[in-house]
């Protein structure tokens, strides 16, 4: 069965595996288009509310199992929770009967009246999809946000319009299951080794990643980081207009950062954009302002809407986001979202100067001594609270930190930092650590940060 339109799923046997927000939502959106929708969720039917409201529609929802016999070949069409692996049974049955296995992006792309941007990267995918977003906003056009982030993209698609734009942040699991997808403009910030347990290889990981072009013709674009050299290596594979961001050395098409300026340049055309002082973001974040520069300059967006949302952009929420500035000049970020070393290490090459550390959390049996040289090069003092305390203050020793602090919580972290820091010093939440020892969340440990802070500006 070739799926290239709407008309394709009527009447047709389609199997939806997973339920969660995208499982019933791509059901419902296939029901409505006449095809016969059997869904199928592993989990017992007392942990899928969804099930009710689906039968209601005249949906079939199987749950507590995956029947193998759900599988055969009368079914015409598999649509998978991006997060199940391909080495689930039903899945397995399916490629062996040669029925198309996709993600309900796919789909999302035959339904849609509007173009697509779509972002994937191995970090940084959040920050640029929503600063897209922001300055395609602000331009006065209408962005729809949506994809990995948290809103599912087919039902965003269903009801777009032909004036707006779907700004799409799309993962390795996401990518994987498309099959004609296709985007005007494709975004790749950047491809380190990740999700290898469900990928199996780098090459799997790569070849999801790089699905994103492969629909692509001459009418497109496809925004590449000059600076990864896996990326680079695709230039010879995609068929669109190919435009470059490098925060190291000059691009002839695309953004790049010379002298503590960001400019673009179109062939012979070049225009200074700001100076890296006006904005907030910071270190490895400066890719994502690069290549969102790049995408919305390509989707027609002015260069005042650009510089205006660079100028005022604070960061998404709880990476490496500016909280405030002092009067007496102390400044706050939150980075809560920084559960592993690797990624506190990223948060602290962001900052020119040594900054005052808040880390600590849960204790998941790991040494922490990668933490070493970062912590010689880039921490003054440092706060540490958690199961991890003790840990990350005998990392804090061995590196050379003359003040190391253990306290009881976050806030007392936040009032400890206040009491040390002095004019123009930089007060850092990079904990290094989840946070399910004292937290429900990353989230609500970041928030608590920024009460916090907010709380002691003043004295408290």
């Amino acid at each position: 069965m070739e799926v290239n339109s709407v008309e394709n799923y009527e009447e047709k046997r389609i199997i939806v595996l997973g339920l969660a927000k995208s499982g019933t939502t791509i059901a419902k959106i296939l029901h409505r288009f006449g095809a016969d929708v059997t869904v199928n969720d592993a989990k017992p039917e007392d942990k899928c509310p969804e099930k009710k409201e689906l039968e209601k529609l005249g949906i079939k929802v199987i749950c507590g199992r995956h029947p193998e016999d759900l599988i055969d070949e009368n079914v015409d069409l598999v649509v998978k929770n991006p997060g199940i692996p391909y080495s689930n049974i039903l899945i397995e049955k399916a490629v062996r009967l040669n029925i198309p296995v996709i993600t309900e992006v796919e789909i999302a792309s035959k339904i849609s009246k509007a173009p697509i941007i779509g972002i994937t990267g191995s970090n940084g995918k959040t920050t640029t999809t929503t600063l897209i977003g922001e300055i395609i906003k602000k331009a006065g056009l209408a962005p729809i946000v949506a994809g990995n982030i948290g809103t599912v993209l087919s039902e965003e698609a269903l009801l777009a319009k032909e004036e707006q734009v779907l700004v799409a942040e799309l993962s390795s699991f996401q990518l994987k299951g498309t099959i004609n997808f296709r985007p005007h403009i494709a975004v790749l910030l950047n491809i380190y080794p990740a999700h290898l347990d469900y990928h199996q290889s780098i090459e799997d990981y790569i070849d999801s990643k790089s699905k994103l072009f492969c629909n692509q013709n001459a009418e497109d674009y496809a925004v590449l980081n000059a600076e990864c050299e896996t990326c680079i290596n695709l230039k010879s594979k995609i068929k669109s207009q190919i435009y470059l961001f490098s925060t190291k050395s000059k691009v002839e098409k695309g953004a790049y950062i010379e002298g503590g300026k960001i400019f673009w340049v179109d062939g012979t055309k070049q225009v200074e954009i700001l100076s890296l002082s006006e904005i907030f973001l910071k270190g490895a974040h400066l890719e994502n302002v690069l290549a969102a520069i790049v995408a919305t300059r390509l989707y027609g967006v002015d260069f005042e809407a650009i510089r205006y949302v660079l100028r005022n952009f604070k960061g998404v929420e709880h990476r490496l986001e500016y909280v405030l500035t002092t009067n007496n000049n102390i400044i706050f970020y939150n980075d809560s979202k920084a559960t592993n070393p690797q990624a506190t290490i990223t948060a602290l090459s962001a900052f020119e100067q040594s900054v005052i550390l808040i880390a600590g959390g849960l204790d998941r049996g790991i040494s922490f001594e990668e933490l070493i040289e970062p912590f010689k090069k880039g921490v003054k003092f440092l706060i540490t609270f958690g199961q991890t305390a003790e840990k990350l203050k005998e990392i804090g020793r061995i590196a050379g930190i003359d003040q190391c602090f253990v306290v009881d919580n976050v806030n007392e972290a936040v009032k400890s930092a206040y009491s040390l820091a002095n004019n123009g010093d930089i007060v850092l939440l990079s904990p290094a650590c989840a946070s399910w020892d004292m937290f429900t969340s990353f989230e609500e440990r970041g928030r608590m940060f920024k009460e916090a802070v907010h709380k002691y500006k003043n004295g408290g």
